[in-house]
């Protein structure tokens, strides 16, 4: 399946759900940013958040990848956060219009944008928890995919993958609707995923799936400190790694959980990492943010890889 990226370099947005709860002073139950959609408030604090990062891009002349804000907008969500399952498919629907709408806003200053329809896992972000089968996360993810394919999204984004079963299942429902994905990781302070498995082992891993294979792989919700490290350099499977989502701070997930306040990090420090990173992982073209990130990271890495 062909990628649907036109240019070498693009950006994404920070940490959604951090940046809204502490910059903007929104509550997100569950940590679900789709809860604005219910509201004219909600919606048009997302949208003032999403022309925060679309502005870096504007200034960088870089193309931009507008993630919609659905990371927690899958099936199981819906009871929990109070929704139909009706209710919450419009929500995703409504997330895509307004990806949309911020396109066209921005496409005579952004040089490429492309809008994402991105997917979370049915768990935690964190803990795999109870790992469903292959054939299980593609039947239960083909719901959100099946609406992204309906509203005429570029491409999937599965962000925070836990485990290799589900994000073999997310690679199949996508290519079952039709569109290309990005399988994003998320890694612990040893440069493997929550399940102690390797990103080398795991990339290969769901790459066996052949004509279903994502167009690329992500690591996000980790500081570079933790995964440097096993970026072995000229390895083949590092080619198939195209970007990078990183948090502000150092601190392991358990060591966010339990913090009441935010870890910021130090964003000239962050940038000067994509520095190392863009002359490490070869084949990378999409820089972005996890926890902790805002704009200011986001420009700081922008500056950082171009140095590269």
């Amino acid at each position: 399946m062909n990628a649907p990226f036109r240019m070498e370099r693009y950006l994404t947005d920070g940490g959604i759900e951090t940046d809204l709860i502490f910059h903007g002073g929104f509550e997100l139950p569950l940590f679900a940013a789709i809860d604005l959609m219910r509201n004219e408030e909600g919606r048009t604090g997302l949208e003032a958040y999403f022309r925060k990062y679309l502005e870096v891009a504007a200034d960088k002349q870089v193309g931009f990848v507008l993630e919609s804000p659905t990371w927690r907008a899958s099936s199981d969500w819906a009871e929990p956060l109070g929704y139909t399952r009706d209710e919450l498919a419009q929500y995703n629907r409504d997330a895509i219009a307004m990806m949309r709408k911020l396109r066209e806003e921005y496409a005579e200053r952004i040089p490429h944008i492309l809008i994402s329809g991105c997917i979370g896992p049915r768990g935690d972000g964190y803990d795999p928890g109870k790992v469903m089968s292959v054939d299980e996360a593609r039947s239960y993810h083909t719901f959100q995919a099946a609406i992204f394919a309906d509203e005429g999204v570029d491409m999937i984004t599965a962000i925070t993958m836990t485990n290799t079963p589900e994000a073999r299942g997310l690679a199949l429902a996508a290519h079952d609707a039709g569109l290309p994905c990005t399988i994003s990781f998320t890694v612990e302070t040893d440069g493997c995923l929550p399940t102690g498995m390797s990103l080398k082992d795991a990339i290969e891993a769901v790459d066996a799936d052949g004509t279903a294979a994502p167009i690329q792989y992500m690591i996000n919700c980790a500081h570079p400190s933790h995964f440097q490290p096993v970026l072995e350099e000229g390895s083949a499977w590092l080619e198939r790694l195209g970007g990078l989502r990183t948090n502000a701070s150092k601190l392991s997930h358990q060591e966010l959980n339990d913090r009441e306040d935010l870890d910021e990090g130090d964003p000239v420090e962050l940038g000067d990492r994509h520095t190392e990173l863009g002359r490490s992982v070869p084949n990378l073209r999409v820089v972005g943010g996890c926890c902790g990130t805002d704009e200011r990271h986001i420009a700081q890495m922008a500056d950082g890889w171009a140095r590269s």
